[in-house]
């Protein structure tokens, strides 16, 4: 009978690393990991999620949701400093779990982690295909770049329906070919891609701020009794008639909408394996590079929710979609320019997000298939490229699906369901490594572990409680599915037992 909570031991998996990674090169500075961290950061997440969190709970207030995400994200983060920094392996939360609390959580977050970089993928590739529409002036039809879920009023009168979003069909293919022929980008192409991303939200802050109307800031909170948002066929799109939906509870709802903003900093701890000094330089990049990230939120957050008033984000025919291009076209007069640069640079951008996300996918398909939990078939290797080709056809089936079919709010909430889970794992992981592992060397350890861990435990679990109901469901439905999987195959196929 084999034991679901069996435990890799320290020494196996580190020598397992070496050999399936084939003896990565320790070349990666701080500096590096900071960049990285940056890069994997900024994308979709702020361009996209920072309008819809202030139309559907936090209004203005959607600064202060920002805060308390980063509160959650950096107790986190300490967490997973302590384990990149004590165990530098490829593997993340999967890898760590493993080492700590055995196969079956190690399961569930390795099935956490594909709602995170799969349907963190789909998400992107969803906004991708909103800001091309945008910069090609609405040129391709309502019907074939909107999900089946999503109407709207036409011109004419006329409710349009959306059959399937083709635009994000496409970008995920062109991603998973380069995927496949194993092309890398070069380390200046990654720099490039970093300062574009970063110099876009500066130019917006320090442009934007001279157009910010302080009368779009009151109320700060959306009001109880806020009018719900009525979609072209009658049905209630927005109400703000629950607890998480206005006042104070919607910064609470508002920080689990913009937490998918910060997705993208645990893949640091990713690369560990890479870094020259991985005890000193993980825990600058991971907390470094979400510092960064959260103070230039804070300061887009709030010159967006002046430029525009937050009720407009929530009308489709406003500033639904492609929110910042919207709020320079409607309200910052005589940049329009800018408008089409922030587009193009946001569509760059976002590519190199949805290729590291389908590129962290198969890795986590990769290394489970390697421990047998998953079939063979996810870690055949090409002859030829050297890449998991299989596995990246698989992830880009599943991904297309919900890109094509799925409403990006639906999706980008599903991720931040898997990347929460994988967070609370993560830090009770740090409690047990420490009861069970009390003498290993530890290079950077979790400061005050017993306070901090719990604290980010419950943070990261209070926003997961304020994801919307049906999405609560679908994730826990998906949760289910993925024990299933556990029970009726991996633990008859795990190699550890």
């Amino acid at each position: 009978m084999s034991n679901i909570w069996a435990r890799k031991s320290l020494a196996a998996i580190l020598e397992h690393a070496a050999d399936t990674e084939k003896g990565l090169k320790r070349t990666l500075t701080a500096t590096n990991l900071v960049a990285l961290g940056i890069g994997a950061i900024i994308g979709a997440g702020l361009f996209v999620r920072t309008a819809s969190a202030a139309a559907q709970a936090a209004g203005p207030a959607v600064t202060l949701s920002f805060i308390v995400a980063a509160v959650g994200c950096a107790l986190a983060g300490l967490c997973y400093a302590e384990f990149a920094a004590s165990v530098p392996i490829s593997g993340s939360a999967y890898a760590y779990a493993y080492i700590t609390m055995g196969e079956l959580i190690a399961w569930i977050i390795g099935w956490a982690l594909i709602m995170e970089y799969a349907l963190g993928a789909a998400t992107v590739a969803i906004a991708w295909s909103e800001y091309l529409n945008k910069l090609l002036g609405g040129a391709i039809p309502y019907e074939w770049c909107h999900s089946p879920m999503e109407t709207m009023i036409g011109e004419n009168g006329q409710i349009l329906h959306g059959y399937m979003n083709l635009p994000a069909l496409f970008i995920l293919l062109i991603m998973t070919m380069l995927l496949i022929r194993g092309t890398d980008k070069s380390a200046l192409v990654n720099a490039i891609i970093v300062f574009l991303k970063v110099a876009i939200v500066l130019v917006f802050i320090f442009i934007g701020w001279q157009f910010i109307n302080p009368a779009n800031y009151s109320p700060y909170f959306i009001p109880a009794d806020t009018v719900p948002v009525i979609d072209a066929e009658g049905h209630t799109v927005l109400s703000y008639t629950g607890f998480f939906k206005h006042g104070y509870g919607g910064v609470l709802g508002g920080a689990a909408i913009v937490f998918f903003a910060f997705i993208g900093f645990d893949a640091v701890s990713t690369t560990a394996q890479e870094a020259k000094n991985p005890g000193r330089d993980m825990p600058i990049g991971i907390l470094g590079s979400l510092l960064v990230c959260t103070i230039l939120y804070i300061l887009f957050g709030h010159v967006l929710t002046g430029v525009a008033n937050w009720s407009e984000f929530a009308d489709p025919s406003k500033g639904k979609e492609a929110s910042v291009a919207y709020a320079i076209s409607a309200h910052m007069p005589g940049y329009e320019w800018l408008s089409t640069l922030v587009t193009i640079a946001i569509l760059a951008g976002f590519s190199s997000v949805i290729l590291v996300m389908l590129l962290g996918q198969s890795r986590v398909f990769f290394s489970m298939s390697k421990d047998g939990l998953l079939p063979e078939i996810f870690s055949h290797v090409h002859d030829k490229y050297h890449t998991p080709h299989k596995s990246n056809w698989i992830v880009f089936a599943f991904v297309a699906a919900f890109a094509a079919f799925i409403p990006g709010h639906m999706a980008g909430d599903l991720t931040s369901f898997g990347t929460l889970l994988a967070f609370v794992l993560v830090c009770l992981g740090v409690l047990i490594m420490r009861k069970n592992l009390p003498h290993m060397v530890r290079p950077f350890s979790t400061p005050m572990a017993w306070l901090v861990a719990p604290l980010g435990a419950i943070i990261c679990l209070g926003m997961i409680v304020a994801i919307d109901v049906f999405t609560l469901q679908v994730a826990i439905g998906w949760m289910i599915a993925g024990l299933c999987i556990y029970f009726g195959y991996s633990r008859h196929h795990s190699k550890l037992n």
